[in-house]
């Protein structure tokens, strides 16, 4: 759900935000605009700086328009969704940020339900519960989107959302509106085609089961309270940092536990006391602070095991003088 730009050499973010400024101040759209504008509240670390332009489109002819100018001027841009899963830069996004807030549309015929990528996982597993409809319910309380969910085909307690995914309403690389058909090759453990290719989810249909809501309102408080008791909810952070390689024999949280690297900080960054394979923010950690963190994580592993530890952490925005999304 990104462009991945990779701009050589220093960029001035002030320079940058009186450009974007000239050009989205040209444009008009029924949601909002905003430039210079904070990021660490709208994400699930509440670290990192500001983005040069911020946008909340409210309908699709709003989004196409943000994206067709931002394809036109060679402007950079994120799709922002509950921010979760991505650390953000201390320097800020010196991008157009896209936020899909304004799309939290739920559509139902029969078995099908659909939902605009903007809405909370969480509230996507509510509805289908309350319409009686079982195969999401694992994903209750997951911080995220839907949108995000089926970006990282997200995946716990023995079920990926692509499981039940039919098809997702997009726009591609040029602005134009597509609809992708799901095919099961394309997805894996957290991974998903969308992942390499800079397109734009605006809507995501699921072929769910009947299932007694008492049932499914039961599994998703088991759910809920096995994250809680792993820490999930007790201080800001992504959730887990880095994916599970099964040829490794042992989840990354384990790995990372049998180093003994549990409460490890570096200044406000701590890993988890409640689970390994979670870096927290104790209330003072800087964007640079956790990424340093993670980064001393990997190479613990990697020096003292011989492994290889995948991020699930996407690092956005002016990282070193030029911007990311790795």
């Amino acid at each position: 759900m990104h462009r991945r730009l990779a701009h050589t050499g220093l960029i001035r973010y002030h320079g940058v935000v009186n450009r974007l400024r000239e050009i989205f101040q040209r444009i008009n759209i029924e949601g909002t605009i905003e430039f210079d504008y904070p990021l660490a509240p709208l994400t699930t670390f509440e670290v990192g700086g500001p983005a040069a332009v911020y946008a909340e489109p409210s309908n699709v002819s709003d989004m196409q328009l943000l994206l067709q100018t931002a394809l036109s001027e060679g402007i950079p841009y994120f799709v922002l969704g509950g921010g979760a899963n991505i650390l953000v830069s201390d320097k800020g996004v010196p991008a157009l940020v896209i936020a899909t807030s304004g799309f939290d549309s739920v559509e139902r015929e029969g078995e099908l339900v659909s939902f605009g990528t903007g809405l909370s996982m969480s509230r996507a597993t509510e509805v289908a519960a309350e319409y009686g409809l079982g195969g999401i319910e694992f994903l209750y309380s997951m911080p995220g989107t839907v949108g995000g969910a089926v970006w990282m085909n997200a995946r716990c307690y023995g079920g990926s959302i692509s499981d039940s995914l039919v098809s997702v309403d997009y726009f591609d690389e040029t602005g134009q509106a597509q609809v992708y058909t799901i095919q099961s090759r394309d997805f894996a453990y957290k991974r998903s085609p969308f992942q390499h290719r800079a397109c734009v989810m605006l809507q995501a249909q699921f072929r769910l089961l009947p299932t007694d809501p008492k049932i499914l309102h039961r599994r998703m408080q088991e759910y809920h309270a096995d994250r809680e008791a792993k820490g999930h909810f007790r201080a800001p952070s992504a959730g887990s940092v880095f994916k599970n390689n099964h040829d490794y024999g042992a989840p990354s949280g384990k790995l990372i536990d049998s180093l003994g690297l549990r409460g490890l900080r570096v200044g406000g960054a701590q890993i988890s006391p409640e689970h390994a394979n979670i870096i927290i923010n104790t209330g003072t950690a800087t964007a640079e602070d956790i990424r340093t963190l993670i980064e001393s994580v990997r190479d613990s592993v990697q020096k003292r095991l011989g492994l290889e530890l995948e991020r699930e952490v996407l690092y956005v925005g002016d990282w070193n003088g030029k911007h990311e999304v790795v």
